[in-house]
């Protein structure tokens, strides 16, 4: 019965033994498994509305390019009077249906031919002062209506004022424009320009088609 006991004994003794080794085998495999990762929950109408909307926004735009390249023009610039944004020889897309839903606006860059000579070449100012208000510059900063302008682009100084040294009241369908590169710039400061009438504004400046580097919509 000793004997038998003994046996019994040393068989449990060897079967804890070879649990525990296999337990700590295991605890070392799983150690090594790389652990679960979290589950990410996607919300499926999120993501198809995120879609539509993208996709609606860049039909919008290839609507507008499409319309404007058909019905637009392609112009070429002369000069550097609105260096940065437009510099000599520019190929630049004109939008000349924008301006049939809606009027001009300060900041605008425009492109006219002034007092309407169809036989100039094409003028690409923007747009300072808007119908019926009154210009001028003093001290080399622009006044509209007796308040200094606050310009978000970038301009060189002004060094002439022209004609709008002394006050320039606009007409109803009157605007008056500058070049950003204000001393390379024959404007609405010269007489021989003067303030731009609605009919001789030709379209928007809209899009550099060339060149390559400066491919992108005018700011």
């Amino acid at each position: 019965m000793r004997r038998r006991s003994n046996l019994d004994f040393e068989r449990r003794r060897k079967s804890r033994r070879s649990n525990y080794r296999r337990r700590q085998a295991k605890k070392k495999v799983l150690g090594k498994l790389p652990k679960p990762k979290k589950k990410i929950y996607l919300n499926l109408e999120k993501i198809v509305a995120v879609i539509s909307w993208i996709f609606k926004i860049a039909v919008t735009c290839l609507v507008a390019f499409v319309a404007v390249w058909y019905w637009g023009q392609l112009v070429s610039t002369v000069g550097d009077s609105m260096s940065p944004v437009l510099k000599n020889a520019d190929k630049v897309l004109v939008n000349r249906i924008v301006y049939n839903a809606s009027s001009p606006k300060r900041g605008d860059i425009i492109v006219f031919k002034p007092k309407g000579n169809e036989s100039s070449h094409y003028y690409a100012k923007r747009i300072v002062g808007l119908p019926g208000e009154t210009i001028q510059i003093l001290e080399n900063q622009i006044y509209i209506d007796g308040k200094k302008l606050k310009e978000d682009y970038e301009t060189t100084k002004i060094n002439t004022a022209g004609i709008a040294g002394e006050k320039l009241k606009l007409g109803g369908d009157e605007y008056f424009v500058m070049g950003d590169n204000r001393e390379n710039s024959e404007d609405s400061r010269s007489a021989d320009i003067g303030a731009v009438k609605r009919s001789y504004i030709y379209g928007k400046a809209w899009f550099v088609i060339s060149p390559k580097k400066d491919f992108g919509f005018v700011k």
